[in-house]
This record gives C-alpha cells, sequence and structure tokens, in this order.
C-alpha cells in the first residue's frame, strides 16, 4: 500500500487543486501567446528594417524577436505554480529554474538594446569600413559584461556568496586592461570616429600640413589619399589629438589669390582689373566674388588680392574654376594692354623699407 500512496498523493493533490491548476494553465497558456506574437511581430520589423536608418521600432523589434522558448516554459511554470502551489520542493525547483531563464533572458534584451541602440546612432551603412569590426567587438565585449552580471545575480538569488566571484572578475579585469592598454586605446578611438563623426569615408580633411581624403577608418588607423596621390597612414589615437579641418562640411570654399598685374597704371586700368576679375568669378556658376582689391602697388606692377567663395567642395572642380577665372582674366586684360605677371596662393614676400 505504501508504494502507490505518491500516487494517490497526486490524485488527491490534482482533486484538491483543480480549478486552481486549470486557471494557472489558462493565464499561462495567453502569457506565452503573447510572448509568442510579440517575438513573430519582432522578428517582422527586423526583416523590414532599413540596415542604412535604425528607429526606435527597430530597437524594439530587436529586443522582441530575442525571447527564448526557454524563458517563456519557465514563465508559464511558474504562473501555473502560483496558482495551483503545488509544494516546496517542486515550487523550490521551478523557482531555480525561472531566476535561471529569467537572468538570462534579462542579459539577451539587454545586450540587443545596448546594441540596437549603438546602431541607432553610428547607423549600419556600409560605408564604413571599420563598422562591422567595431560592431563585433561591441558584441563580445557587452555579451561578456552583460552575461557577467546575470550570473552573478542568479548564484546570488540562489543563495551563493559571489563576494569571492566579484572580487576576482575585478582584479581580473584591472590586469586584462592593464595588459591591453595600447589595443583597447586605438580602438575607442576608432569608436569615438565612428559615433562622434568628425568625418567619414570619403570626406577631405586637413590636419597639421596633410590634405587628403579618407579612404578607410580601421580599429587602429586611419588611411588618406593625398592630394599627390600618395596614401597616409594615421593612427587614430594619434588624429583625434590634432586639430581636424572637414573641408567636406564646409557650405563653401573660400579662394583667395594674390595677383600681379603689369602695364598702365591708371585709373581705368585699375578699375579694368576688378572688372576683370568680377566677370570671371560670375561666370562659373559655383563661385561668387568676395573682393578684389588693390593691395600694393611697385614700379613695375600692381598687387591685387582676388578673393572668391567656391560652393563646389571637390577639388578637381575648385582647380578647374581656379583656372577658368585666372584665363579670364587674362584674355580681359589684354585690350587694356595689362599683363597678368604673377597669380599665387601665396601672398609675396614683403618688400624691405
Amino acid at each position: 500500500m505504501d508504494r502507490f500512496h505518491p500516487v494517490l498523493s497526486t490524485f488527491d493533490w490534482l482533486a484538491d487543486n483543480s480549478e486552481a491548476l486549470i486557471i494557472g494553465m489558462a493565464v499561462a497558456a495567453v502569457l506565452v501567446l503573447i510572448m509568442l506574437a510579440l517575438r513573430i511581430y519582432g522578428r517582422k520589423i527586423v526583416a523590414e528594417e532599413d540596415g542604412d536608418h535604425i528607429g526606435w521600432k527597430s530597437v524594439i523589434g530587436r529586443v522582441l524577436a530575442k525571447t527564448t522558448i526557454m524563458f517563456m516554459i519557465a514563465a508559464a511554470l511558474d504562473t501555473v505554480t502560483t496558482y495551483a502551489e503545488p509544494g516546496p520542493r517542486i515550487s523550490r525547483l521551478v523557482d531555480i529554474f525561472f531566476t535561471i531563464a529569467g537572468g538570462l533572458q534579462g542579459a539577451i534584451w539587454a545586450r540587443e538594446l545596448i546594441l540596437g541602440l549603438i546602431s541607432r546612432r553610428i547607423g549600419e551603412g556600409k560605408q564604413e569600413s571599420a563598422l562591422g569590426s567595431a560592431m563585433a567587438i561591441i558584441r563580445v565585449l557587452t555579451s561578456f559584461a552583460l552575461f557577467a552580471i546575470a550570473i552573478i545575480l542568479i548564484l546570488d538569488n540562489l543563495g551563493v556568496n559571489v563576494t569571492a566571484l566579484v572580487a576576482g572578475l575585478g582584479i581580473g579585469g584591472i590586469a586584462i586592461g592593464l595588459a591591453a592598454q595600447g589595443i583597447f586605446s586605438d580602438l575607442f578611438a576608432a569608436l569615438s570616429i565612428l559615433f562622434d563623426k568628425p568625418f567619414k569615408k570619403g570626406d577631405t580633411i586637413r590636419y597639421d600640413g596633410s590634405t587628403g581624403t579618407v579612404e578607410r577608418i580601421g580599429l587602429k588607423t586611419t588611411r588618406l589619399r593625398s592630394l599627390t596621390g600618395e596614401q597616409l597612414i594615421m593612427a587614430n589615437t594619434k588624429l583625434l589629438e590634432r586639430e581636424i579641418h572637414n573641408l567636406a562640411q564646409a557650405k563653401a570654399r573660400r579662394i583667395t589669390i594674390y595677383l600681379a598685374v603689369g602695364g598702365s597704371s591708371a585709373s581705368k586700368s585699375i578699375d579694368a582689373v576688378g572688372q576683370a576679375a568680377d566677370a570671371a568669378v560670375a561666370a562659373q556658376e559655383s563661385c561668387k566674388l568676395v573682393r578684389c582689391a588693390l593691395s600694393g602697388a611697385g614700379a613695375n606692377a600692381l598687387a591685387y588680392d582676388l578673393v572668391y567663395d567656391d560652393s563646389t567642395l571637390d577639388n578637381d572642380r575648385i582647380a578647374s574654376n581656379r583656372s577658368a577665372i585666372l584665363r579670364s582674366i587674362i584674355e580681359a586684360l589684354e585690350p587694356h594692354k595689362l599683363v597678368l605677371a604673377r597669380a599665387s596662393d601665396q601672398p609675396p614676400a614683403p618688400l624691405p623699407f
């Protein structure tokens, strides 16, 4: 008779708690169906998202799509035991299972939320060469940190003393950080460029005495193609320490040309130079004259400062416009018997008095 006692106890428990068990199972079924529907909806959002533009809807969709079946089962069992009260041993096992599943699920949701927010901030366009590698490293670091926290919280909720474990992880993290200080410095510099976006691939930038177009933003270095054709390679940490001029973000490029005009120095000739410069600049659609002023006079020539704005940011087009302006000035000065003796981006050396 004793060997049938557990079976009889089970039937007695079912008879006594049948109504609570049915209610618990119904609530658990509804809860699971809601989570399944949310997961399907999240996956649909992820499938339809635009990789170049991540919105809040996509971020939430990524989080919902990562809801695991294990967490659904754990939530359902915990709901059933809440209503039916099967006994301390079974309740304890269900609580342990729910604690583990809930901790891991929380880490997964937090990881997807953090990565989604990062993707929304920097975008996932294919134009950034370092973005794929950076996101892979961020995913690894984020996953390690969140799952480490989740495991510590799970163990703590299960009654395990985690003080020694937390201390060990802290000391290990400090040791790894000191050993890989240089690597992390370059990595964070690359992430700063991708997040803050002082420049991006295709921009023309100037730092110190170098000017070039950004070809690749790597995890350690940034590579540029200079105006003279050679490749410039600069460490990200060193580059961010310098004053960077992003020429691609300018609304217009201000060009200054120092002219020296030889020939007659009569007032009509002076006016002819200004008129020729005005007409030459106006002939270029993207250029606007700022001034063409007489800045000096000598025995054989008059000095002028020609300043204009060119809204074309392409270096080749700027050079073409500059050449066309100078050619037009030379042609306009010929009828006045004037000669363009000098045209340079650098001002003439001052003469001693």
